[in-house]
């Protein structure tokens, strides 16, 4: 007998209504409606203006500008979860606080932990996500967590441009394994940019381990945020002799003055996705969409198909 399935809706967060019309074009359906009313003071009610019940329900919202988009989607779960929906899944692109996920210094909070068991006690039965800052946090979740892994759109992408000399490069220690596994795509040569902070969002000295002279460098990261790092570690690359140098980046948070940044380095681009809508466009900013992989894990989960067969990277070639 074929399985038999609950209908599935889909409904957007006012944080990623783009991203969210391009999975639903990908999927096949229209989103679902609902009204997200807010009050004068800043308070924040979503309602359904259709019937959820007994559906499995793909709430898509980035937590980017945490506050806010975070707890909206709190509330969406809770309002899907006492509209009788069968299933409710939580589709975050881009998921805040996740560079808290770890006691760096005394007293501080776990923020990624929290925000893992809001999400939980909110009434999400899973979490659909992409490039984690760390992938254990995967761990501080007691409900599957879908991780989609962004290199199966940047990999193709950067065969593309047939670079003669190509080393993946990461812009600091903590991103080596990242940077390690591009490489393995390439079968290319790794160089990392070790830097020191004196506090976040702010760098007190930076070096270069490995050779660059000559080579078409590619820095990896997954989350773009002042745009500091990246610029610097640009910088110190093409003075050591680099023939190119460009980054690709997961999640464009690109707080403050960053695209201003990006538009001053040595970068040649900045190639990165669309998990947060990009600000304003830019010349050295390229975005590639996410729709069609989330589109594709949707309805593997639906179908209780496999998202492990997403990751191939020459499925985009």
């Amino acid at each position: 007998m074929p399985l038999s399935f609950n209908p599935v809706k889909l409904f957007a967060g006012s944080g990623s209504v783009a991203l969210a019309e391009r999975i639903a074009e990908n999927y096949g359906k229209d989103l679902g409606e609902m009204t997200i009313a807010r009050f004068s003071d800043g308070e924040i009610q979503p309602s359904y203006n259709e019937s959820v019940r007994g559906c499995d329900v793909y709430l898509i919202q980035s937590t980017y500008q945490p506050n806010d988009h975070l707890f909206e989607l709190l509330l969406m779960i809770d309002a899907a979860k006492r509209a009788s929906a069968h299933y409710i899944i939580a589709v975050v692109p881009y998921f805040g606080f996740a560079r808290q996920d770890r006691k760096d210094k005394p007293r501080v909070a776990i923020g990624a932990k929290l925000i893992a068991n809001l999400l939980t006690a909110a009434g999400a039965h899973r979490i659909m996500t992409m490039d984690l800052h760390a992938a254990q946090i995967q761990g501080f979740f007691d409900i599957p967590v879908d991780h989609l892994d962004a290199s199966v759109i940047f990999v193709p992408h950067i065969k593309s441009l047939n670079l003669p000399n190509l080393t993946i490069a990461s812009p600091d220690m903590g991103g080596s394994y990242r940077a390690r596994t591009f490489a393995k795509y390439f079968n290319a040569e790794v160089v990392i940019c070790d830097k020191r902070r004196k506090r976040a969002n702010e760098i007190e000295s930076m070096s270069i381990i490995g050779n660059v002279v000559g080579q078409d460098i590619v820095l990896i990261d997954d989350i773009c945020d002042t745009a500091g790092t990246l610029s610097k570690a640009a910088s110190l690359i093409m003075d050591n002799g680099a023939a190119s140098v460009r980054a690709v980046c997961t999640h464009p948070v690109l707080s403050g003055r960053a695209i201003e940044t990006i538009e001053e380095s040595a970068l040649t681009e900045l190639i990165i996705t669309d998990t947060i809508p990009l600000k304003r466009e830019s010349e050295k900013i390229r975005v590639l969409s996410t729709a069609a992989l989330f589109a594709s894990a949707i309805k593997n989960v639906n179908e209780h198909g496999s998202i492990s067969a997403l990751f191939d990277t020459d499925r985009n070639s």
